[in-house]
């Protein structure tokens, strides 16, 4: 039988009225697993993966577990319920009870190694209600899939890849599973000399009616039955309808994007070409700035040397006043009047100095003002070169962004081909051509004159 899965009344956190609290020391705890934990266990790697394809914040799961709980496509887990007999041929207080809890034993020990795509996590052996029965709660699940989560929660998969496959409207995966898992308990229970009575498959003693009402009855499951797959596939068809429209506005979104970004690096080639073109004027400008410096380098370097001559006569001259016969004050001769050695010596020489010193003193202030000149005229050159360096270095980094740029702009030409490319630059700057032409004022013209 299906059952509702409740974990707490199998674990017997409760007692309902039809339990004995006194024997439930003989129920038996197969195993006890937070259901969350195993949802992150099957299913947190396959999801990882997922979120990382998706490029839409909304498309991300953030947890699977409540996305499958709040959705009507699967159950977060199933629960089946196995007996054998009833209160009459098997109570739990009698011999044949204690046999049949040997069998449910048996069976559930190899339970999950038949079963691997239906993990497991809690499951019990009921000793204090009337008859002796097995709760199996599992999770299905299914790996490889194309669609969602590699690995995700589905019964019908899950089922498959046990080789239980889908049939008629009565052989579903999982009738095929249920009617072999009979099978597995009916062999174990033969092992112990119990039989298994196949009831409802004699109908000798219904009369004609009665047959005619099970057979209606019958058609009616099936009807119901299909009715429950129609509207399955209909909500499938529903959700993969709005899947694809979901995707086909992220593919025009994606789109438009793409014709963005085109229209941008065609605007940025064309701004390149430009700055191309006006650093190749720069550049023939920044040579003839170079080769004009480097004369007036040479200039400088002449008048300097010119200074440094000077500088050196300059000091041969000293040397000379002091040792040269010529500016030496000769001695008087004998008898000769200090009048006479004053007019005939002394007073030339005086004005020789003086003449001299004047001459000096002129030529140090030229050199003065010529060597502040040449100072101020290297600082300018070296303020204009330093200008001409960080203007190099600006379009230097210009042409780095440029040619990123025009990377990119290739990227795109090899992913989508140059002929997409170049489509969708043509549709681009149609569109442009059009909104410039609607943007323009129309003239009115009174047809009434």
């Amino acid at each position: 039988m299906t059952g509702k899965g409740s974990v707490n009344h199998n674990s017997r956190k409760f007692h309902a009225k039809n339990t004995d609290s006194e024997r439930s020391c003989l129920n038996v705890e197969y195993c006890n697993e937070n259901v969350k934990d195993v949802y992150h266990e099957l299913f947190d790697e396959a999801l990882t993966r997922y979120n990382e394809k998706q490029t839409r914040s909304d498309r991300r799961i953030d947890d699977y577990y409540n996305k499958i709980l709040r959705g009507k496509q699967e159950k977060p887990f199933h629960e089946i319920i196995v007996q054998i007999g009833n209160k009459d041929d098997m109570g739990a207080k009698t011999e044949d009870g204690q046999l049949a809890a040997k069998v449910l034993d048996e069976y559930m020990q190899g339970f999950q190694q038949r079963n691997p795509t239906l993990r497991v996590f809690a499951a019990y052996l009921h000793m204090d209600e009337a008859t002796p029965h097995l709760h199996i709660d599992f999770v299905p699940y299914t790996t490889g899939s194309k669609r969602g989560l590699d690995t995700r929660v589905s019964l019908k998969q899950a089922l498959s890849a046990l080789g239980f496959k889908g049939g008629t409207r009565r052989e579903t995966e999982r009738n095929q599973w249920v009617a072999y898992e009979k099978e597995q308990l009916a062999a174990i229970m033969l092992e112990h000399g119990i039989d298994w009575e196949k009831k409802g498959t004699h109908e000798k003693h219904l009369s004609v009616l009665d047959f005619e009402k099970k057979e209606w009855a019958k058609e009616v499951a099936e009807l119901e039955q299909s009715i429950s797959d129609g509207k399955e596939q209909l909500s499938n068809i529903q959700i993969q309808q709005r899947k694809a429209e979901q995707e086909t506005e992220q593919i025009r979104q994606e789109g438009e994007a793409i014709r963005q970004e085109v229209s941008e690096l065609s605007e940025t080639s064309n701004l390149l070409k430009e700055q191309a073109a006006t650093l190749a004027g720069d550049k023939e400008k920044l040579l003839s700035d170079n080769e004009k410096l480097e004369k007036q380098q040479k200039k400088l370097q002449q008048e300097i040397e010119k200074m440094v001559q000077s500088k050196a006569v300059m000091e041969r001259n000293i040397y000379a006043y002091d040792e040269d016969e010529k500016w030496q004050l000769p001695e008087p001769v004998t008898l000769m009047s200090a009048k006479a050695y004053k007019d005939k010596k002394a007073s030339p020489l005086v004005e020789k100095l003086k003449e001299t010193i004047k001459a000096l003193t002129i030529k140090c202030v030229q050199l003065a003002e010529q060597g502040k000149k040449l100072k101020d005229k290297v600082t300018r050159q070296e303020q204009q070169i330093s200008r001409l360096t960080d203007k190099v270095m600006e379009q230097s980094n210009t042409i780095d962004r440029l040619q990123e740029k025009v990377a990119d702009l290739g990227r795109l030409e090899r992913y989508f081909g140059i002929e997409q490319v170049l489509s969708i630059v043509e549709r681009s700057k149609t569109l442009e051509r059009a909104e410039k032409v609607n943007k323009c004022p129309k003239r009115a013209f009174d047809m009434s004159r």
